[in-house]
């Protein structure tokens, strides 16, 4: 599926599109890591989709805009959800190579030059890229950053692994792909939650060739409270089982294993309680290992407020997760409701 045009630099000129809501306090950071990229401003734009904020995010765009020497294309919409806002950025790029990054992400400063390095070496169709942290993320940034992208807690199927436990599929924070891919499978679909891994799907369906380049990093400013850190979980957990209802393939083994845990935890923790010495042994155990994973994660970011921290933001993902997975799937395969997106109120 290798492209013939007559774009510069052999043939690639990249569209950087963002969807935004209320994102005034992220945005920023990505406007300045795009404009500090090693490749000239002349080989790529950068589409923002405003969808419908109500805070300063236009007027930081804007003067973005003013102050930097980047081709910025600012495009606001009604709230109609980061897939559709998505769509909307493809539709007016320019680009025969498209790469999606949130509103909350940082480019990392040779993220386009690797991501053309690797266009032309591989000559790939799609691909996928790991999200991280930076040293100027606060502690519970980070920590939540350890929880989400650690093998020991997700089985490495963010894309973080070399041997993950389930299939990879390019994620929205980091992922690109071809025009002529575009023109064939169609942009990401309507699902709230989980449309980029809807929107991977149809590109490993159609047989296109997908790499996944762990070079290519972005660093990802995740939700900065424990409350809007357990919504997100919870919303990915329901999303799994919608995406599960569209094709069964999207629903793998690993995917139980939060809601498995969530629910074997709860007995345990409720036993312990009521018993604490024919239920103790178990209780100690699982605590153990959070203690063993809060630990690891604890030496990697040189902090000991972090395993204390740790502690908590572990079991808020898997419970959030698992909760969501449980509910959803209670929601739809026994009961056979109609699909359902979680924590909804224009959430990002």
């Amino acid at each position: 599926m290798a492209i013939s045009s007559p774009y510069p630099r052999n043939g690639v000129f990249i569209s950087v599109i963002t969807p935004a809501y209320n994102r005034a306090d992220e945005i920023g950071y990505l406007i300045d890591s795009m404009a500090n990229q090693t490749v000239g401003p002349d080989r790529f734009e950068m589409i923002i989709v405003d969808d419908g904020s109500t805070d300063s995010t236009a007027y930081i765009i804007k003067d973005k805009q003013n102050q930097l020497n980047l081709n910025i294309n600012y495009i606001k919409q009604n709230n109609s959800g980061p897939g559709a806002a998505r769509n909307r950025g493809i539709e007016e790029a320019t680009g025969n190579l498209f790469t999606f990054i949130d509103s909350d992400c940082e480019a990392d400063a040779r993220w386009l030059e690797l991501i053309e390095e690797a266009f032309q070496d591989k000559q790939f169709d799609a691909f996928g890229g790991p999200d991280a942290s930076k040293g100027d993320f606060s502690l519970l940034q980070r920590a939540i950053n350890f929880s989400m992208t650690s093998f020991l807690t997700t089985g490495g199927f963010r894309g973080h692994s070399d041997r993950p436990l389930a299939k990879f599929y390019p994620r929205s924070h980091n992922m690109g792909m071809t025009r002529e891919l575009y023109e064939k499978v169609g942009g990401f679909g309507s699902l709230r939650h989980g449309q980029d891994i809807e929107l991977s799907h149809r590109i490993h369906q159609s047989g296109a060739k997908v790499v996944n380049l762990k070079e290519v990093v972005v660093y990802h400013r995740r939700r900065t409270t424990i409350t809007r850190f357990f919504r997100q979980v919870f919303n990915w957990g329901v999303a799994r089982i919608n995406l599960g209802m569209i094709d069964r393939v999207m629903l793998e083994p690993l995917h139980f294993i939060p809601a498995i845990v969530t629910v074997i935890a709860m007995m345990i923790t409720a036993g312990f309680l009521i018993d604490p010495i024919e239920y103790g042994s178990f209780f100690h155990l699982g605590f153990g290992f959070l203690m063993f994973v809060s630990g690891v994660g604890a030496w990697q970011m040189k902090s000991v407020r972090a395993f204390f921290l740790l502690l908590v933001v572990i079991p808020i993902q898997l419970f959030g997760y698992g909760t969501g997975f449980i509910l959803a799937y209670t929601r739809r395969f026994i009961f056979r409701r109609d699909a359902w997106s979680g924590f909804r109120k224009r959430y990002y």
